[in-house]
């Protein structure tokens, strides 16, 4: 397999209007579209969410969800304490 992009890499947020307001105005990212659902699609289970997604440059896309019925997200118990990383340049 000869890979030559990943079209979008997609993460949860708390609120997608603040995510995308944040790209914006730190990083210059341009919005590119969003998408409003009440139900998951693979389930058709009523679920409402908004999965919004930026222009991150050079054909990459950033994606976020946000899921208000959902519990709160939580830190990967496996992640080492203070290891943050930052792949953006």
């Amino acid at each position: 397999m000869n890979l030559k992009r990943i079209h979008h890499v997609a993460y949860r947020c708390r609120d997608a209007k603040e995510t995308v307001e944040f790209y914006q105005r730190v990083l210059g990212m341009g919005f590119v579209l969003a998408i409003a659902e009440d139900q998951v699609p693979s389930t058709k289970a009523p679920d409402p969410y908004m999965h919004v997604f930026l222009d991150a440059g050079m054909g990459n896309v950033l994606a976020f969800f946000e899921l208000p019925n959902s519990p709160d997200m939580g830190f990967d118990g496996n992640t080492p304490t203070g290891s943050s990383i930052s792949p953006l340049r």
